[in-house]
């Protein structure tokens, strides 16, 4: 007997043999049944799903002997010719060999005669979209009005060039994919049918290359039945095809996950030495990295990760989240793409998994802005903790004028004085200030040592001189250091200006009062900048004659009167933050609290080292340490600022 391959020999015969096309199966039957023939079809789908098989089965439900019915029987001698593809009234014709106007006109000079022995005269026309315009033009008439015992079955594969005029004379059916399970169960049966043995893992694997389509599952499993020996195993496919396996994956992207990517590219190298292409390689390692995908997000189908879930890496899978999967497989889509235009599709693989080594180390926008929205808490505490000074006696002095106007949002000009409320200072004990500044912070936010004030009763939490708010030196007026009179002045008629033009429509009167109101506190402003400048300490000044050099205190207190003389406040500042002074031979070693103020000292080392040279008649010179913390005073970092660190890859600098 002439072998037949399985396409062939598994054709569907009847209805309910057609797989996968239940909707087209049971249209068909009912409208049999009812006797509602319409007088042209059009299929269209995929191809291998079906479409001619349908075709001709309709055509033997319509003529055989026993019909119409949806069952015909295919033993009548009308079946027989149908399904041998001779009979005189089921005329098949080929759409892309017959496309002219020509061929169709003799098919309209053919459909004026009867059919010869049958009940209906068929024309089916296989690839109708490969028509030219004329021919459909040719057509259009044939197909609206034909003969009685006339049907055309139309089947493409593209719909899109079928005309709309084609379309709107036709009954259309759309063909689906054969699901991966359906796909599957018919190749356990050809299998059973041929005397083979097969594994599951396989057939998966057939199914899935197939892409829904049953002629080319049926095609590819000859294929592989003719060397697999009476037993099909993935192993075998896996050989024989050059394909890599899902155990050489987890080893190749285990390496890419340890960031090996030494290792990883004579991996590579070997794959392509042992005859795997590249375009296999990158298509296999796409698959790899959507299964992963899959089973990060909880989808354990086998039927759709064509494996089981468990034979995929866990170390792959825990190291890499779902937005680094996403992006390893988005390298491989593109890198499919680009290496028909590359000048050594190679050299684009290779790129593509050196990347991939350093996957790790990605961090995409969505974790940043978490960062930021972590950080957020820690920059609230110190705008804060910025507003509060510690005075000596132990006692916070908040600027009242500060407080109401975040409260109120506005000046309290009720006293009838014209001036604002907070004329005196608010004193408020450091406890309650402290609970106020933590009870601004969410729970469990951890803090830091340099937003605090601790000890030593420093106004500044930043020992290098740093910039502080307005509202230090006094409770009711502006700082000296951040507004001259000028600077006074000119804000406050800037102020009044945009009052005035915020209150357009409001009365002359109220206008005039508040006016004088803006006068009067302008007025108690200078008289409070003058008092101030009265009451304004003077620094000490020490002679160098009368300086005791063994002192390091009347050294420091020298030091910080010449640099604040020269206006060098910074300098100054950093002196004051220098602690623990020793004098060894030339060298002047001292101490600071932490990293931060050791990089800002670092600046001002030339010019201190310079006076110091000054005072002692040689050359000095300054040598600057951190302070050294016990062990047993080191605290764990909370586990929001590990995340935190974690997450820009730094270090916290000074501790405690």
């Amino acid at each position: 007997m002439q072998y037949e391959v399985t396409a062939t020999r598994r054709r569907p015969q009847s209805f309910e043999n057609l797989v996968g096309q239940e909707f087209v199966v049971q249209t068909f039957k009912n409208s049999i049944q009812s006797g509602k023939i319409a007088h042209a079809y059009l299929f269209s789908g995929p191809r291998g799903c079906g479409k001619t098989s349908t075709a001709r089965i309709l055509a033997k439900a319509l003529n055989c002997v026993h019909g119409p019915t949806a069952t015909p029987c295919g033993e009548c001698e009308i079946c027989k010719e149908i399904t041998a593809g001779s009979s005189l009234d089921v005329i098949e014709i080929d759409g892309a060999s017959n496309t002219s106007v020509d061929d169709v006109r003799q098919i309209k000079d053919e459909v004026l005669f009867p059919p010869n022995s049958s009940r209906y005269k068929i024309y089916i026309i296989d690839e109708v979209h490969m028509l030219t315009k004329n021919a459909f033009n040719a057509l259009l008439k044939t197909i609206e009005e034909p003969p009685p015992y006339a049907i055309f079955i139309f089947a493409t594969t593209e719909l899109q060039k079928v005309p709309a005029t084609i379309k709107s004379r036709c009954q259309q059916f759309n063909f689906r994919l054969v699901p991966v399970e359906k796909v599957k169960e018919q190749l356990a049966q050809a299998c059973a049918e041929m005397g083979l043995e097969a594994e599951e893992e396989a057939l998966y694997w057939i199914a899935r290359e197939a892409g829904g389509s049953m002629r080319d599952s049926y095609t590819l499993f000859d294929q592989i039945a003719a060397f697999s020996d009476k037993k099909i195993t993935y192993e075998k496919i896996k050989d024989k095809l050059g394909l890599v396996g899902v155990d050489s994956l987890n080893t190749l992207f285990e390496l890419c996950v340890d960031s090996k990517s030494q290792d990883a590219l004579l991996l590579i190298d070997d794959y392509l030495q042992s005859g795997v292409s590249i375009d296999t390689l990158i298509s296999n390692c796409s698959d790899y990295l959507r299964s992963l995908l899959l089973i990060r997000n909880g989808v354990l189908k086998e039927s759709l990760l064509g494996q089981n879930p468990e034979r995929f890496s866990k170390k792959v899978l825990d190291a890499w989240n779902n937005v680094k999967i996403e992006r390893a497989l988005s390298i491989f889509l593109q890198l499919y793409r680009d290496i028909r235009y590359s000048l050594n599709p190679r050299f684009e693989l290779e790129l593509a998994f050196s990347r991939l080594c350093w996957l790790g180390e990605y961090v995409s926008s969505t974790d940043v802005k978490k960062a930021i929205d972590s950080v957020k808490p820690v920059m609230s505490q110190l705008s804060f903790a910025r507003k509060i000074e510690v005075n000596e006696s132990g006692v916070s002095s908040v600027p009242a004028a500060a407080r109401e106007s975040e409260a109120s949002g506005s000046t309290d000009t009720s006293s009838g004085s014209g001036t604002p409320a907070n004329s005196g200072k608010s004193e408020v004990p450091v406890s309650e200030v402290k609970s106020n500044t933590e009870n601004k912070l969410p729970a469990g936010m951890p803090t830091f040592s340099a937003l605090q004030n601790e000890g030593g009763g420093q106004a500044n939490p930043f020992s290098n001189g740093g910039a502080e708010p307005p509202y230090i030196n006094s409770a009711n007026q502006w700082s000296q250091d951040y507004y001259s009179d000028e600077t006074q002045e000119e804000n406050f008629f800037d102020e009044a200006s945009d009052f005035n033009e915020e209150n357009d429509n409001a009365d002359e009167s109220s206008k005039n009062q508040i006016d004088e109101q803006k006068i009067q506190t302008f007025a108690d402003l200078q008289d409070s900048d003058s008092q101030e400048e009265q009451e304004k300490p003077v620094i000490k000044q020490i002679s160098l004659d009368s300086l005791d050099k063994n002192d390091f205190e009347s050294v420091k207190q020298y030091l910080v009167s010449v640099f604040t003389n020269q206006e060098e406040a910074l300098t100054a500042s950093c002196v004051m933050s220098l602690r623990n002074w020793r004098m060894e031979g030339s060298v002047i070693n001292v101490e600071v609290e932490n990293q931060f103020e050791l990089q800002t000292a670092l600046n001002y080392v030339a010019k201190i080292s310079a006076e110091l040279s000054k005072i002692y008649g040689e050359t000095k010179t300054l040598k600057i340490d951190v302070k050294k913390q016990s062990e047993n005073k080191r605290e764990e970092l909370p586990d929001q600022v590990k995340k935190i660190r974690d997450m820009f890859r730094g270090s916290v600098v000074g501790w405690k």
